[in-house]
């Protein structure tokens, strides 16, 4: 009987392994110019000469080859988005976390095992690089596809901005932009095309369709809603649900929803779906943006459209979501806060923070301090007083606490995990107070936190690495709102051989790559960033000077005044009595 088990086991090892294979894509990214809202062609980041970026495909068990050239005169990098990466944390992308970036002119291969299925995207993680393009959706297929249905559509949602993406973010971090307005964008695009041209979906009567929904913006979010049709949600962020009837979806940046839609029987009318920007994420609504998107469910080229304005708007709650694999909610063995603020700093900008800490990447990237310093890894000093540093144990599990105490809405990415969704509610959490689900609860990769409410994430440290977690709204991450969780230090030292031709990259720029976050050894930080800094509530020495000079300032200034207009009155009363005055 044993010796039956092995020999099934074996062959389903076998079996596995022979399934699996390389699937590589060759990409030259480089400038290229497009209109896509037929408004303004502009230069974009492309691949191979094309913009939009093609998909990339892959299945469970595969090994996905990106060969990249970069023909930019910038570095890049690239993140696969909700890919655990692990074992292969070197190849996460995140700039100065794990890598240094790709060189201008320089190679650079990922090979990333596949290790889930589901809906996933692939962007830039070099400033605010992808807002100009270089971004694209990654299906991974499960070779046993639990879900029932006849073909499957990607439909990208994504802001669009006539500017560079450079120039945008020299606006937002800037002393004249005190209150941290975002750059609004100039439309949407769906599927690749936006202004007045429709994304049209091609519908047959009677399939049932998968479409996988992606929002790839830099600030929006989408509601996302199909007139005349019943959605029906299957998974968020790579991760399954039992089916559950939705009438819209949405969206933050970065976000991933895949819904079933069954096709009518009769192919006499089309049908509006919508994609409409949320207004309340933008500080003003320029004139002339149109936020309410649409496109066409096309039966017929001939048929007229049938409109139904009976969209069921009523909250889409994802921590409402069944999963389809049931796994008990953790507990936790570690727990940290983090309190959302977004203020001004001594350097004069608008930064967000996580505890009043705004994120500055280090002289060496996070992931090479963890593996180089010995034990001193294990102390979150090493890495610097601005990468907000938390190290957790091996296989401890991690409890977040995010209390969003800005004005705006918040999408939060973990880079390396599914984190279970304990639960939501007003800030502040009281900490006192420990939530145990009784039922399995929901997962995904991304959150999204609006003004003045909390969520708890719980996730098992069982993937060792240096895994960012920050705002995905691409102007917040380069303003600082971000933070690193070092997992398993000690046994990333064990595990994790950087490639060298990553490190060949660092040395191209110049970067250390050994060493605490100065570059030095032990707990010297001379010369790692530290700051800026909050605004002291306080009276400095500084500021009671400055204060004290405004007040001599101002003294003189009355006195000034008053001698001026003391001595013109007595010019003017002995001008006034001169014997020649009084003859006139």
């Amino acid at each position: 009987m044993v010796a039956g088990l092995i020999r099934t086991l074996a062959t389903g090892l076998l079996a596995a392994a022979a399934m699996a294979k390389d699937v590589t894509y060759y990409w030259d990214i480089g400038y290229v110019t497009a209109n896509p809202d037929g408004k303004m062609e502009r230069q974009v980041i492309g691949v191979n000469g094309v913009w939009p970026v093609p998909e990339i495909h892959a299945s469970l068990n595969d090994t996905l080859v990106l060969e990249i050239r970069n023909s930019l005169d910038t570095p890049t990098t690239l993140h696969s988005h909700g890919l655990y990466q692990n074992g292969t944390n070197y190849y996460d992308g995140p700039f100065m976390v794990t890598q240094c970036g790709i060189p201008p002119g320089a190679n650079m291969t990922y090979r990333i095992p596949i290790q889930q299925t589901g809906t996933y995207w692939i962007h830039s993680h070099y400033s605010a690089q992808y807002v100009d393009g270089i971004r694209a959706p990654v299906i991974l297929h499960d070779p046993n596809e639990p879900y029932k249905y006849d073909e499957e559509i990607v439909l990208t949602l994504e802001d669009w901005y006539h500017d560079q993406a450079a120039a945008l973010l020299k606006q937002f971090l800037s002393w004249k932009n005190p209150g941290g307005a975002e750059p609004v964008p100039n439309g949407a695009l769906i599927g690749g095309v936006g202004g007045d041209t429709q994304k049209k979906l091609a519908f047959e009567a009677g399939k049932t369709y998968r479409i996988r929904l992606i929002n790839m913006s830099a600030l929006s979010m989408f509601h996302f809603s199909i007139e005349g049709h019943t959605m029906r949600v299957i998974e968020v962020d790579g991760f399954d649900t039992e089916e559950q009837a939705v009438g819209n979806v949405i969206l933050s940046a970065a976000q991933r929803t895949s819904i079933l839609v069954t096709a009518h029987n009769e192919t006499d009318s089309n049908f509006v779906f919508h994609a409409d920007m949320d207004t309340d994420m933008f500080d003003s609504i320029p004139e002339g943006l149109n936020y309410n998107s649409t496109g066409i469910v096309q039966y017929s080229a001939d048929a007229p459209l049938k409109r139904d304005d009976s969209v069921d708007w009523s909250p889409f709650n994802d921590i409402d979501l069944v999963p389809r694999k049931k796994a008990a909610a953790l507990g936790f063995d570690v727990s940290f806060q983090l309190d959302v603020f977004f203020n001004q700093y001594t350097d004069a900008l608008n930064h967000g923070t996580f505890n009043n800490i705004t994120y500055v990447a280090p002289r060496v990237p996070v992931m090479m301090t963890a593996l180089t310093t010995g034990a001193d890894a294990l102390n979150a000093t090493a890495y610097g007083p601005q990468t907000n540093a938390r190290v957790v144990q091996h296989m401890q599990d991690v409890q977040l606490i995010v209390n969003n105490y800005d004005a705006g809405t918040h999408p939060f990415h973990l880079h390396g995990h599914h984190f279970q969704m304990i639960e939501r509610g007003p800030a502040p959490y009281d900490a006192s107070y420990n939530p145990r689900p009784t039922a399995p609860p929901m997962q995904r990769d991304t959150v999204t936190i609006p003004s003045m409410e909390y969520v708890i994430l719980r996730f098992r440290a069982d993937n060792p690495g240096a895994w960012f977690f920050h705002c995905h709204i691409e102007w917040h991450i380069e303003g600082g709102l971000a933070m690193v969780i070092l997992e398993a230090p000690d046994v990333m030292q064990k595990r994790l051989n950087v490639p060298q031709q990553i490190l060949d990259h660092c040395a191209l720029a110049s970067i250390p790559t050994k060493g605490n976050a100065a570059g030095r050894s032990g707990f010297d930080l001379e010369g790692a960033p530290d700051g800026p800094f909050p605004y002291p509530i306080h009276w400095t020495r500084k500021a009671r000077g400055a204060m004290a000079g405004c007040v001599l300032s101002a003294l003189v200034g009355f006195a000034t005044i008053f001698w001026y207009g003391w001595s013109s009155k007595k010019t003017y009363a002995t001008t006034a009595a001169s014997p020649a005055r009084l003859a006139e």
